[in-house]
């Protein structure tokens, strides 16, 4: 997936925050904006299947369009250098409540 240090896109990893069955989050800087983010890479046999891929993108476009305080927002469903990831809003604090999105994603 990625490597501490890495920049992927405009995203700077900055470090491993959490691991499950649906990819790995890693918190990252966005070169750019200047800000936090938390990106999630899929797992290449998720994203070899396109049946899995086309539920995935239907379940990102429906949690995009919710909005509250304990669900980290969407910023975007990306592709580069052979890796697929969500990038998503990152609060700080304990990891349950912090990552519902990405834990259920």
């Amino acid at each position: 997936m990625s490597e501490i240090g890495q920049t992927i896109s405009r995203y700077r990893i900055v470090e491993k925050i959490g691991r499950g069955g649906m990819g790995e989050v890693y918190l990252a800087e966005d070169t750019i904006l200047d800000g936090k983010v938390a990106l999630k890479f899929l797992p290449d046999a998720f994203i070899s299947d396109p049946d899995r891929m086309a539920r995935y993108e239907r379940e990102d476009k429906l949690l995009a369009s919710l909005n509250h305080t304990n669900i980290a927002g969407i910023y975007g469903l990306e592709q580069a250098d052979g890796n697929r990831f969500l990038v998503l809003e990152y609060g700080e604090g304990d990891t349950k409540s912090n990552f519902y999105v990405i834990d259920y994603i």
